[in-house]
């Protein structure tokens, strides 16, 4: 596994190879004993070379937003680097599944990655679920009476964001408010990275989608790379496969359990796109 993909930080570290491991998961935020850093990233790199021995039999799941496109301050402006593009389309010759699996609609996820051919699934599952339907109408009501200025309607589900926010403390204060509603009226409600999410009540999630898309597809050997708290369902679902592994794309406002429960820490959609290179 290469170390930050900064092209400078590469010629600058060259004559060190354990250099680069050990600083990815200092800036990562990894805050356990000294040493324990360097064991996982070690570890990791021998997971993933086992996991490209066999690709025929290997899916690698990815999320979107944080993981393939860095965060940006307008969601509808997020993209794909060219250069992480021409990374998925090469895995999607060389692997068994190559699916993103983000918290849009698989159809605004497959516009921000840009790569045809892939599998898409959006609304954190949702879309795989028939029952989700029910609660389309239902969604479109509430949001409908709820005045946010920055209001993502995914038909299944809803993301008000607050990233832009001048008064965090208040905007949360008034999220709050908006989430207590939703739960009256039997909606699930989650806060992720500067954003409320508003969903139907049902046992769907990240975790359920990649079970379903490893079921239908046969496989059990996969890597799934996310960066928020709804990547926890997903690094679950890989338990008790032949081969599982979790990466964590870490980053100031990602959660310190994601990392904890990863096999895997890499700093930013940069440094998993180094990953992506070495499968």
């Amino acid at each position: 596994m290469r170390g930050p993909a900064a092209q400078e930080e590469q010629q600058r570290h060259d004559d060190d190879p354990a250099s680069d491991p050990e600083q990815r998961a200092e800036e990562a935020g990894d805050e356990a004993d000294e040493d324990e850093p360097h064991r996982r990233i070690v570890s990791g790199m021998d997971l993933i070379a086992l996991l490209a021995e066999q690709p025929e039999r290997t899916a690698i799941l990815l999320d979107v937003d944080g993981a393939l496109a860095p965060i940006v301050p307008r969601p509808e402006d997020a993209r794909v680097p060219p250069e992480t593009k021409a990374e998925l389309r090469r895995l999607n010759g060389r692997y068994a599944l190559v699916a993103c699996v983000s918290g849009r609609t698989g159809e605004d996820a497959a516009r921000v990655v840009g790569v045809p051919g892939l599998v898409y699934v959006g609304n954190h599952g949702l879309e795989l679920e028939p029952a989700a339907d029910e609660w389309a109408e239902k969604l479109h009501r509430f949001l409908a009476e709820t005045a946010w200025p920055r209001t993502e309607d995914k038909r299944l589900s809803a993301a008000l964001h607050y990233r832009d926010a001048q008064d965090e403390t208040a905007a949360r204060k008034a999220l709050d408010e908006i989430a207590a509603r939703a739960e009256r009226q039997g909606f699930r409600t989650r806060y992720g990275r500067k954003v409320l999410e508003i969903l139907p009540p049902l046992e769907a999630n990240k975790g359920t989608a990649v079970r379903r898309l490893l079921r239908e597809h046969r496989l059990e050997r996969a890597l799934y790379a996310g960066d928020d708290t709804t990547d926890l369902d997903a690094f679950r679902a890989l338990d008790g496969l032949e081969l599982g592994i979790r990466v964590a794309v870490a980053s100031r406002e990602g959660p310190a359990e994601l990392r904890a429960a990863a096999d895997v820490v890499v700093d930013g959609s940069e440094a998993l796109l180094a990953l992506l290179r070495d499968l």
